[in-house]
């Protein structure tokens, strides 16, 4: 079955939406205008139910088909946009320096819009279809926060499905994975403590930049003679700050930086010898440290029988040959993981063609995407509930 013919004469006007976003981004969750935005479009589409403030600036919407089925489906798009300063120099390009949609997350709340608009005109299916429209996805744990204000129980959500789009896959084409597909996003800040002094008397001083350079070389250890080498883990050290003069070493350095993994117990394992590294190499030298290990975002995991159903939603749509069933896990994070964890679910991505990176300040959401991704909601739900 190919995209809905609704969801094509859609999409123009979703494409309008998507770039009235577009120009006035909001970050982690100071996104009242796009909440706003948000509530009023589910207003005007009939929705029956909307319900704002979940998670602090979070929008639900609940629509109500015309059975008398009590099961609920969520469908989630995140709101935020990232700090950067846009140089498309596309006419609805951003009017915010220093604020942009790189990751296509207006893309996402259109899409999800429009296929709000679509089952709220047609309630062909029996039950409850919960439309999720989250913030603070990049790095503020959004989804987080609204599993933790009760929108599960609230809504009496039995399933949660999400959807990103990917440059580089087609438009047209989507993919995704039973099991881990994106990573857990640990983060780590260290500062090293010795003693500072001439740099022409090494030997006088506690040198924390020597100290911390063998830190990082040896942190390396940890993917290639820690983990199973079938196992993924990443430590990336992004961030060195040490000194002020050329002729002094100094009294301490700090360097912070990200560890990803996709299983829990390699996770655990990778924190361990990260803080067993740090521990016995700055001992070794006579040298203290502070360590801060924040775990964040935990593993984006597919549940098995929801990840069918989202394959076969999206072969009715794109056909067979253009779903990838079994796409490579990525080491990027996404805190719908939060809600993969409260109820089981599916995480799919939507091609965006031939486009530049997500967070990347030449990235724009591709508007010929739109009706694919309002078909693969509304027949997700409608596959879902039944009619």
């Amino acid at each position: 079955m190919p995209i809905l013919n609704r969801a094509a004469e859609l999409q123009d006007e979703v494409a309008e939406w998507r770039r009235h976003i577009h120009a006035r981004p909001e970050l982690l969750f100071a996104v009242e205008n796009t909440a706003a935005f948000v509530a009023e479009k589910l207003k005007e589409f009939g929705v029956d139910e909307i319900v704002t403030g979940i998670g602090r600036t979070g929008v639900v919407g609940l629509i109500r088909g015309k059975g008398e089925g009590r099961r609920t489906v969520g469908l989630r798009a995140d709101m935020d946009a990232l700090p950067l300063t846009e140089i498309t120099g596309k006419p609805w390009a951003s009017k915010t320096p220093g604020k942009m949609h790189a990751c296509g997350h207006d893309g996402h709340t259109a899409m999800l819009l429009g296929a709000a608009k679509y089952l709220a005109e047609t309630r062909n299916f029996n039950g409850n279809v919960a439309v999720i429209f989250q913030p603070a996805e990049e790095g503020g744990g959004g989804g987080n926060l609204m599993v933790k204000d009760g929108m599960m129980e609230r809504f009496d959500i039995e399933e949660v499905y999400g959807m990103h789009n990917l440059p580089g896959l087609p438009v047209g084409q989507f993919a995704i994975r039973k099991g881990a597909i994106m990573a857990a996003t640990d983060e780590f800040t260290v500062t090293i403590k010795g003693r500072g002094g001439h740099a022409a008397q090494p030997h006088r001083t506690i040198d924390p930049i020597a100290i911390g350079a063998q830190i990082v070389a040896n942190l390396q250890m940890i993917a290639s003679r820690t983990a199973d080498p079938i196992s993924s883990v990443v430590v990336s050290v992004t961030k060195f700050n040490a000194g002020f003069a050329h002729n002094v070493i100094p009294n301490d350095a700090t360097f912070a930086g990200t560890v990803r993994t996709l299983d829990a117990e390699v996770r655990t394992l990778a924190e361990t010898r990260f803080r067993q590294i740090v521990e016995g190499l700055v001992a070794a030298h006579g040298a203290e440290a502070e360590i801060s290990f924040h775990r964040n975002y935990p593993v984006t995991v597919n549940h098995p029988d929801e990840t069918e159903h989202a394959v076969a939603t999206a072969s009715a749509i794109a056909g067979e040959a253009n779903v990838n069933a079994e796409i490579d896990p990525m080491m990027g994070g996404e805190d719908f993981s939060y809600m993969l964890n409260a109820r089981p679910g599916a995480f799919i991505f939507i091609g965006n063609g031939d486009s530049a990176g997500l967070h990347n300040p030449a990235y724009d959401f591709n508007d010929e995407a739109i009706a694919h991704g309002i078909s693969y909601w509304v027949r997700l739900a409608e596959q879902r509930l039944g009619a």
